[in-house]
């Protein structure tokens, strides 16, 4: 997935001119707590609620360049999302403005990755359910057998994944799927083998 996909295309922004008050209220207004601070088109800045809260009592008379972060860190549209979450996590930055050509095309948020991430666990889908599975190599279990364990019980699979579980050697497998009753894949799954780590 990349940037281009999850940002805000359409970001709220301030001109260096407008007061530390202005932007405040931009912010509250549109429930977020960043800017991007834009003066013909091009990024010089971005301003965050913690950034205007340094100035507490001066809001109205502080321009919004007395409190910005100049130079910001900026990525673009078509970078992976890993990508962009890894400098988030390096930087402990939680939104990064995205450039295209030099100019602002929108800004991605932790909360926009939080989102994402909620959506690739299929928490999102109507009555959908994640297990999460060991496979053990021998024999052989892979994901595509466990998907095709879930649809011969007429469960419609979702999604699949892997991640690396902190309490096991092992790396973990999930399968976000759709079926009545969910004992039925378990009983399945379990038949050909799987360890179960959870439902969800």
């Amino acid at each position: 997935m990349l940037v281009g996909n999850l940002m805000n295309k359409n970001p709220v922004t301030v001109e260096p001119t407008e007061s530390l008050a202005e932007a405040e209220a931009k912010m509250h207004g549109g429930n977020f707590r960043h800017l991007p601070i834009v003066q013909g088109g091009k990024l010089i800045g971005m301003l965050s609620d913690h950034d205007i809260r340094q100035h507490h009592g001066h809001h109205k008379d502080t321009r919004v360049t007395g409190a910005m972060t100049d130079d910001p860190i900026t990525v673009t549209a078509d970078m992976a999302i890993e990508d962009a979450v890894e400098i988030m996590l390096e930087r402990k930055i939680s939104a990064l403005p995205v450039l295209d050509e030099g100019k602002l095309a929108g800004i991605i948020t932790t909360t926009d990755m939080l989102e994402a991430f909620v959506e690739m666990f299929g928490v999102t889908e109507n009555d959908a359910t994640r297990i999460d599975l060991l496979l053990d190599p021998t024999p052989p279990l892979d994901l595509p057998r466990a998907a095709e364990a879930i649809q011969k019980c007429g469960g419609e699979v979702l999604g699949l994944g892997t991640y690396r579980d902190r309490w096991q050697e092992e790396r973990a497998y999930y399968v976000v799927f759709r079926a009545k009753p969910i004992e039925a894949v378990t009983q399945a799954l379990t038949k050909r083998g799987f360890r179960i780590l959870g439902i969800h």
